[in-house]
């Protein structure tokens, strides 16, 4: 079946919301939200194989390792059975801390994007057309949106005094609907680079993004480098999930 029929009948709208989400995660939904997750990844794989292929602009990052990394085997059940009782636990908490952080990270991430980099952009109409910035960032405020309402629901349910505990599994159901919103930004991206790679032939440009990147202290990486974000971010979640699975017992609560 092509990517296109499978990435449709596991689109968020599909899915049988009729179950119980009391557990924290149960190993069926986790299994159907990573098969969405990577359906939709393969998906958008195969869409930028169909473009045109670019070189991307000098200094741009990669997402590591590849699309081959955001395949974990969906069928993979609760590993953990037969581990003492509190090493299970301890993993498990590590997992959630890894996600909670990683979270925290990327809003960050979404922030510097959004106020650092896009915001100046629209001051400078004399560099910038409407067109270009809607090419270059794409729908990165409605994903900068999205998240800060994701990472808001994360933090509620988020034991900080035992994070084992957390019941962050509904969190991800919930807003099963809101992931499909990188579609529109991933298949994007391909053209974002190209625009990159165009204008950062002009010195002003590579000095205006350089001084939008110290006025906004961020990290030390270019412009694309921060746009690969999303992108990775949707790659990494089935690993998340995988991970989570891994040390989540069926009758977690």
């Amino acid at each position: 079946q092509s990517y296109k029929g499978r990435g449709e009948m596991l689109h968020p709208k599909n899915w049988d919301k009729s179950s119980s989400a009391r557990y924290v995660i149960s190993s069926a939904k986790v299994h159907n939200l990573m098969a969405l997750l990577c359906v939709f990844v393969l998906q958008l794989w195969a869409n930028q194989e169909e473009s045109a292929a670019v070189e991307p602009a000098e200094g741009s990052s990669e997402v590591q390792n590849g699309h081959a990394e955001a395949s974990p085997n969906p069928s993979t059940d609760c590993l953990c059975l037969g581990q003492p009782a509190q090493n299970r636990d301890q993993m498990r908490a590590n997992v959630i801390n890894e996600i909670m952080s990683t979270e925290r990270h990327y809003i960050k991430h979404l922030k510097d994007i959004c106020e650092g980099y896009l915001k100046q952009c629209k001051k400078r109409r004399d560099m910038f057309n409407d067109d270009q910035l809607k090419v270059i960032f794409g729908n990165i405020e409605d994903i900068y949106r999205f998240q800060l309402g994701f990472v808001r629901d994360l933090e509620k349910q988020f034991n900080t005094e035992e994070p084992h505990l957390s019941e962050i599994g509904p969190c991800f159901l919930e807003h099963q609907d809101g992931f499909w919103i990188y579609s529109e930004y991933c298949n994007n991206h391909v053209d974002a680079c190209m625009e990159l790679t165009r204008l950062m032939r002009d010195g002003r440009y590579q000095h205006f993004f350089e001084a939008c990147r110290l006025v906004q202290q961020m990290i030390d990486i270019a412009i694309d480098g921060f746009l690969l974000t999303p992108v990775q971010k949707i790659c990494k979640y089935p690993l998340q999930l995988a991970e989570l699975l891994k040390y989540t017992v069926q009758e977690h609560r």
